[in-house]
């Protein structure tokens, strides 16, 4: 992996991050993550599907495709695998509902 691409992934861990956290004045419907030690919790596609009954592996590939959900690939290229944050994936479905 070469410096850039470990760069851009640290931005992308920064700005999911970024958007898990919740000012004081807004009531979340969900709780992201209350422990500051305590790294998100990330789901591959798979996995996703099992968390959320009724969701399909299909759906969430669409969701990655349409840039709905933010993702890391981590891995080279086309074949690294797809890695959301739970946070990130009950919100979003929250958020449609």
């Amino acid at each position: 992996m070469t410096l850039k691409q470990k760069n851009n992934l640290i931005a992308e861990i920064i700005t999911l991050l970024g958007k898990s956290i919740v000012a004081d004045d807004e009531s979340p419907k969900l709780q992201v993550c209350t422990a500051q030690n305590q790294p998100p919790e990330m789901l591959t596609v798979k996995e996703c599907s099992q968390v959320v009954n009724g969701l399909s592996e299909h759906t969430v590939w669409q969701w990655v495709a349409q840039g709905l959900i933010h993702y890391i690939r981590t891995g080279q290229g086309k074949r690294g695998k797809i890695l959301i944050s739970k946070s990130a994936l009950l919100k979003f479905i929250d958020s449609a509902a």
